[in-house]
């Protein structure tokens, strides 16, 4: 006998408690055994996920509550990544919208909400972070209603169900004034308010792939819905190509999920959610069917890359020193292999060999790309992140962001100043009543490149910033991008604190003394708007005096750290960050170095 099923997503803002929720769910199901260690964010099961704190890949889990088999996927938060959610989205039949109590819908809740509505998904809204200081639960349901009106959301979508849940705490209640225990009452509105999956048994087989995994064991593994018919382990089953091509295969392993792990399986009928082997070839929104009368299901679209940056082969003095793969060869198998399952990424090769043209949906996506090669033990060069643009009936066009701020006070004036520079316009301004101020600005998506260390800076640390995707509008003229000249090093070998301390009044540093450098590294910025070389690999010139002040303890001002995404913003369009395992460098282009 098979369980009644439900297929439900999970969405929310980027560190609105999403996977926090998802764990407490998973707790009070009862799939892990008693006294069994459990670790926090137990779906963010890549390292960077853990690390930063955010969902980067849609995943699935499945919890049975009263004799329902609950498919729960989870999906990134933040808009760089909504290539993952767009497929997941027509997996499932309902979805959990989360909010936070305190700052109500946010810019890429917006984003996700609006493919879930495009599908005729029908919300439910729960209320979370309910035990935090200045939350204002209904105040937060009220935006989350203007932002279903906004969006364009039917009379039935705008009647949708709320709860007020804590995830940290582990409960859910439907009414404010309730004792929260468990998280019982979102189980039982998941039964209420998601319908069960649409799907005849009796017709003939149709599963859509929208995530590809890779196994030693098995190659390449294939998650999807069985929209339509039967799959049986072993049987023989024909995959309909995007181009219209038919490859038949064998199902070679079939997959089930309960908790998180997954599950053999004999057979699994229309509505399941299943993991299946045996199909190589297969990619994403391409359907697995019948081989006697193949029926394909039609092809997920996923919205385009708005941001692109060249890939190279390092060609600096240090290169080769501290990567593993470093050939052209490599670098482009490497990035041909994460288009399996990166459908939101682009991949074109130039005219040079050495070069490829990397396309994504933002600094974001393009970072933790690169983040994983170089711990993977690639070593390559990226430029300076372009927009893409294109034409609209006939007009050239650039993509925009809607971009919210959330700022002290004080810091309004230099923010809107600055994105006044940077062709943004202010749509509106909200005053708190905590010394805070929230901003919502229409922006160019180039506007955007190397503004969040400067917004930092703007707001002494204390700014949050958070944007997504709007739409290709006409382009908006020039875009002012001030910043100053940076410091070169002149020679290579090794820096010292005495060139450092004597050039320190020329700007700030970017390295230590003792950093192994090369002509045309950048070392630092300098105070003025022109780029200048220094020699930093100067020693002092020892005598057999000894001064008076030897004695004295001095110290270099502490150098600004060059994480991977603020080397990325702060780059020019004649420099590259040069990436490997161990470091992450600044540098001017090999051409321009020539001509100086």
């Amino acid at each position: 006998m098979t369980l009644p099923i439900r297929n439900v997503a999970i969405i929310a803002h980027v560190d609105h408690g999403k996977t926090t929720l998802v764990d407490a769910l998973l707790k009070q199901s009862g799939i892990f055994r008693e006294g069994e260690e459990v670790p926090t964010c137990v779906m963010d099961s890549n390292a960077i996920e853990r690390e930063r704190g955010i969902t980067i890949l849609a995943k699935n889990t499945a919890v049975k509550y009263k004799e329902t088999l609950i498919n729960i996927v989870d999906t990134p938060g933040h808009a760089d990544f909504g290539g993952e959610v767009e497929r997941v989205l027509g997996m499932v039949d309902g979805c959990i919208l989360i909010v936070d109590a305190n700052e109500g819908p946010m810019p890429q809740t917006r984003f996700v909400l609006k493919k879930a509505l495009e599908k005729g998904l029908r919300p439910i809204v729960v209320v979370n972070k309910i035990d935090r200081p200045q939350a204002d639960p209904y105040g937060a349901i009220d935006k989350v209603l203007d932002l279903f009106l906004e969006l364009g959301a039917d009379d039935d979508q705008c009647e949708f169900p709320y709860l007020f849940a804590s995830g940290l705490s582990g409960y859910a209640k439907d009414k404010l004034d309730d004792e929260g225990k468990d998280m019982q009452p979102l189980f039982e509105a998941i039964l209420r308010h998601v319908p069960p999956p649409v799907g005849d048994v009796n017709k003939l087989l149709q599963l859509q792939v929208t995530t590809l995994d890779y196994s030693d064991y098995l190659g390449r593994i294939i998650i999807g819905r069985i929209h339509n018919g039967t799959i049986k382990m072993g049987q023989q089953a024909a995959l309909v190509k995007e181009t219209g091509e038919i490859v038949k295969a064998k199902v070679t392993k079939l997959m089930g999920f309960e908790g998180l792990k997954r599950i053999e399986l004999a057979e699994a009928t229309a509505g399941n959610i299943v993991a299946v082997a045996g199909f190589a070839d297969a990619n994403i929104g391409e359907t697995i069917t019948c081989p006697d009368e193949p029926q394909a299901l039609p092809l997920i679209k996923v919205d385009e890359p708005t941001l692109q940056m060249t890939f190279s082969v390092n060609d600096s003095p240090f290169s080769g020193q501290e990567g593993q793969f470093v050939t052209s060869r490599q670098l482009r198998d490497r990035l041909m292999r994460e288009l399996e399952t990166n459908v939101a990424l682009r991949v074109e090769e130039t005219d040079s060999p050495d070069k490829f043209l990397v396309s994504g949906r933002g600094e974001l996506h393009l970072g933790i790309l690169i983040e994983n090669m170089r711990r993977e033990g690639y070593e390559f060069q990226v430029s300076q992140p372009q927009v893409i643009y294109r034409e609209v009936n006939g007009q050239p066009c650039e993509p925009f962001e809607f971009l919210v701020l959330d700022v002290p006070e004080d810091s309004v004036g230099g923010c809107i100043e600055r994105l006044g520079q940077r062709k943004g316009e202010m749509q509106d301004m909200q005053v708190g009543g905590n010394g805070r101020t929230q901003l919502e600005f229409v922006i160019p998506a180039r506007g955007l490149i190397g503004f969040r260390g400067e917004f930092m800076r703007l707001t002494r640390g204390e700014g949050i910033m958070n944007h997504s995707f709007l739409d290709y509008r006409p382009l908006s003229g020039e875009v002012e991008l001030r910043r100053n000249g940076v410091l070169i090093a002149f020679e290579e070998g090794v820096s010292t604190f005495y060139a450092m301390k004597n050039a320190e009044d020329r700007g700030v540093f970017f390295i230590t003394p003792g950093t192994k450098v090369y002509k045309g590294m950048i070392v630092g910025e300098n105070n003025r708007p022109q780029d200048l070389d220094l020699n930093i690999c100067k020693t002092k010139q020892l005598t057999n005096h000894r001064a008076s002040s030897g004695e004295e303890l001095v110290q270099l001002q502490a150098p600004v750290e060059m994480s991977l995404e603020r080397a990325l913003e702060y780059i020019g369009s004649d420099e590259l960050v040069e990436v490997t395992p161990k470091s992450i460098r600044l540098r001017k282009m090999a051409k321009k170095l020539a001509k100086r």
